[in-house]
């Protein structure tokens, strides 16, 4: 069965898989098949990262694949803010917007009794035999699953999260699971080991964009993001239930590894890939152990590249900036966008639009980034003219609207994230740029143009000839 049977198969098919997503690439020409052999040591990463902001890739042929006939790898899926808007079903204007409804009017899931990702079930799995598991970059300690939605939900709160972290196999049915100390899973699995106990997880992988979308959220402890991944499909997501656990997962998801997560048993990684491009060494994290896998009987295996590359960066961006504008509206209310773009790394850079701001708005906006998200170290405040997503914009308001001596603002010593690539003493300085016009500067802000009639019939006339 070829990727178009594949995707398009009524038995295997719903809205709310990551299929239907291939079938809608596959039909705009934004899929493609890679037929030759492909080995899961560095060459499937090599192929995504030279055609990183390109096409989709789906590798037919993996060579050494545990399997026969060979899982299929797909990859480079959401690397453009026009993916996302395609797997979202709405506009890139709209992207943020959607976002923030379903953040605020989640919906409750439709729980079926069986589905699609269980059809297949391997006990005790042996990840590297079951899995194709890429290996990225040389520097690396191992392959890592990097598409993978983990669901986690503690047994006395109840609280339940939905969010992504790499798993680099150990040999057998066990896994060191990637963890930044502050993120709520390593929360809820250091609560689970005070008790005593494991906490319970399932590791989806192959998702529907909302899901993947959903999963990076920058939501508070207790708000489950899984509801907002049906608010962001329209409909109630349908799961089903992990057999030993109770965990409710996409039920048209690929694959689920269904196991426990052990805060007491740490593993040094080594040197891993980070979202802006070099390593970072961590020291010590946590292990999970796998008690069963579950799959569709052809199933597809999601990669999300990593490193500094335009999906791992903007899974992070898109879903940081909504938050953003959720907690900066509460400090200023005239926020009317936020862009935290590729270029710096989805992570460290934030674009701030403000509609008829008032004096002092700007540095306002500033510091509620910055106590939001520790990552963010360099905050821009445009006007809402500019599309903060659109860096040539971004640029000329600050050639053309900003004073460096007096709308810079410099704030040495804050405390850094751990991946901050230029922290000293886990501190790093932040900075501020008012890139907003000024009534002191200039009396006339306007733009030169042609008259606005001209401009209508020049786009009739380029709409004619297929130019606009």
């Amino acid at each position: 069965m070829d990727i178009k049977d594949v995707i398009t198969s009524k038995a295997t098919q719903s809205r709310q898989s990551m299929r239907a997503f291939l079938s809608a690439l596959r039909e705009a020409g934004e899929l493609v098949s890679i037929a030759q052999p492909i080995r899961l040591d560095y060459e499937v990463a090599s192929c995504l990262a030279e055609i990183d902001s390109g096409p989709a890739l789906h590798f037919t042929n993996i060579e050494g694949s545990p399997k026969t006939p060979p899982m299929p790898i797909v990859g480079n899926l959401l690397n453009s803010l026009s993916r996302f808007a395609a797997g979202l079903g709405t506009t890139v204007e709209q992207i943020q917007g959607s976002l923030l409804a379903a953040i605020e009017k989640p919906l409750p899931h439709r729980v079926l009794p069986s589905g699609p990702c269980q059809e297949e079930i391997v006990s005790d799995p042996s990840l590297t035999d079951e899995l194709p598991i890429p290996r990225f970059f040389e520097k690396e300690g191992g392959p890592y699953i990097t598409a993978g939605c983990i669901i986690a939900r503690d047994k006395v709160s109840g609280h339940t999260n939905l969010s992504i972290a790499r798993l680099m196999p150990l040999g057998g049915n066990r896994a060191f699971v990637g963890i930044a100390p502050n993120h709520h899973l390593a929360i809820l699995a250091r609560a689970a080991h005070a008790r005593g106990e494991k906490l319970d997880i399932a590791v989806c992988i192959g998702n529907h964009p909302a899901v993947l979308v959903a999963a990076c959220l920058y939501l508070g402890l207790g708000e489950d993001e899984l509801p907002v991944a049906g608010a962001l499909m329209g409909e109630p997501l349908e799961v089903v239930r992990c057999a030993d656990s109770g965990l409710l997962v996409p039920a048209h998801c690929e694959c689920v590894l269904e196991g426990t997560l052990d805060a007491g048993e740490p593993f040094m990684e080594g040197p891993v890939s980070e979202f802006h491009g070099m390593y970072e060494n961590y020291g010590a994290g946590i292990v999970a152990t796998f008690s069963r896998l579950t799959r569709r009987r052809d199933a597809l295996f999601q990669v999300i590249l990593p490193g500094y590359h335009p999906e791992h960066c903007l899974l992070g961006g898109v879903a940081i900036a909504a938050g953003l504008v959720r907690v900066i509206r509460g400090a200023v209310p005239s926020v009317t966008s936020v862009a935290v773009g590729v270029g710096g790394a989805g992570r460290l850079h934030a674009v701030i639009a403000l509609r008829a701001l008032r004096p002092g708005e700007a540095q306002k906006a500033m510091f509620a980034v910055w106590a939001a998200v520790n990552l963010i170290k360099q905050v821009i405040v445009v006007e809402d003219d500019i599309n903060p997503w659109d860096p040539v914009q971004v640029e000329w308001a600050r050639a053309t609207r900003c004073k460096p001596e007096r709308d810079f603002i410099i704030i040495p010593g804050v405390r850094a994230d751990r991946s901050e690539p230029l922290d000293r003493n886990g501190t790093i300085g932040k900075l501020g740029i008012d890139a907003t016009r000024k009534p002191e500067d200039r009396l006339d802000w306007e733009l030169a143009q042609p008259p606005q009639a001209a401009r209508a019939r020049a786009r009739e006339i380029l709409s004619e000839n297929q130019l606009a």
